[in-house]
């Protein structure tokens, strides 16, 4: 692939990928050139200072989360989807991933999602976080596996992050059973699972350990944990305090910003423009990579940190902009995100 062009992204001055992809995703691309650079002002302002200090009462901390824990509807999964339940990939209960497949397929692209929570709760079955996705994908070709981790206090977020590189390892050795190509696996991650994707996105390493072999780009929706030392230093929601604790070291050990120390896969970062801390914190992330050959692509979105995770896969500019980034990692990829006969 062709070294890709960059230009320039006036609201946050960080480059933006222009990406390259083939005729089929080419209004895609056009979309994420135009709608990348969303204003900041969007996210100021009295009234979403008020909201992130009413959150920090033990109810509203779901506001910030905005988990959508509701179950999937009874026509889940999709006429044609193969839906192989549980497979696991340690002994803990909460190490278990559910897979959806393509009744007939080979050599097909994965894309291993993540769940949000906090680090302590959450779930792989949430009508959040598969159904619009398993939607959309599994009919154009992809497989999509869903994982859980476990949760706090059992396990804090970097031991979490090394139960998804396991359960990564383990979904690449058994991706042919499934009609999967092992080599075309993307990462996808909400919210505290965005921050444990990107920790092994910019500590490939970390994957490496688990058994785990390279994949070919993160998808991070939403998480103002890129820099955990920042985020700890500041202001903030008691459930970082429960999270990474109160010790500097571990702090720098979970920051996906403080990981970052050579090339790795590329990576897209979505924000919601209504809070005050993503965005701002991806572009930092962003323009540390980019001298690093890290290429880092920001996506400012005005929704909600609940609905970039639970809109994703809903036909329009936001997932044409998700699936144009994907598209330039693997251009069979890009092929099969263009293929018009899914939407009939």
């Amino acid at each position: 692939m062709h070294s890709p062009s960059l230009r320039h992204d006036a609201a946050s001055a960080i480059p933006l990928t222009a990406l390259r992809v083939r005729r089929g995703c080419a209004r895609a691309a056009a979309l994420l050139a135009l709608l990348a650079p969303l204003a900041d002002a969007a996210s100021a302002g009295p009234l979403a200072e008020r909201m992130i200090e009413r959150s920090a009462a033990p109810v509203g901390e779901a506001v910030l989360e905005e988990v959508d824990e509701a179950p999937t509807s009874a026509a889940f999964p999709p006429p044609g989807t193969r839906l192989i339940r549980e497979v696991a990939y340690g002994p803990d209960a909460q190490q278990r991933f559910d897979v959806y497949a393509p009744s007939q397929t080979s050599g097909a692209p994965v894309l291993l999602m993540v769940h949000g929570g906090g680090w302590a709760r959450g779930d792989k079955g949430s009508h959040g976080v598969v159904e619009n996705k398993v939607a959309r994908w599994v009919p154009r070709g992809f497989i999509v596996v869903s994982t859980n981790y476990r949760l706090l206090p059992a396990a804090g977020p970097v031991e979490q992050a090394r139960d998804i590189a396991r359960a990564l390892a383990a979904a690449q050795s058994k991706a042919a059973a499934w009609g999967g190509d092992r080599n075309r696996f993307v990462l996808m991650g909400h919210s505290a699972g965005a921050h444990l994707v990107a920790l092994l996105g910019a500590s490939p390493a970390l994957a490496r350990e688990e058994g785990a072999a390279p994949w070919l780009g993160t998808v991070i929706l939403d998480t103002a944990a890129l820099d955990v030392v920042g985020t700890m230093e500041a202001r903030h929601l008691p459930l970082y305090d429960r999270a990474f604790g109160s010790d500097p070291a571990y702090w720098r050990a979970a920051s996906p910003h403080h990981a970052l120390a050579g090339a790795a896969a590329p990576v897209l970062g979505v924000c919601s423009t209504r809070r005050r801390d993503s965005c701002p914190q991806l572009t930092r992330f962003a323009a540390k990579a980019a001298p690093l050959g890290m290429r880092v692509s920001v996506l400012k979105q005005n929704l909600s940190h609940r609905d970039i995770n639970r809109d994703l896969g809903l036909a329009g500019s936001y997932t044409e902009l998700v699936e144009a980034f994907i598209g330039t990692l693997d251009t069979g990829m890009a092929r099969l995100l263009a293929n018009p006969q899914a939407d009939r």
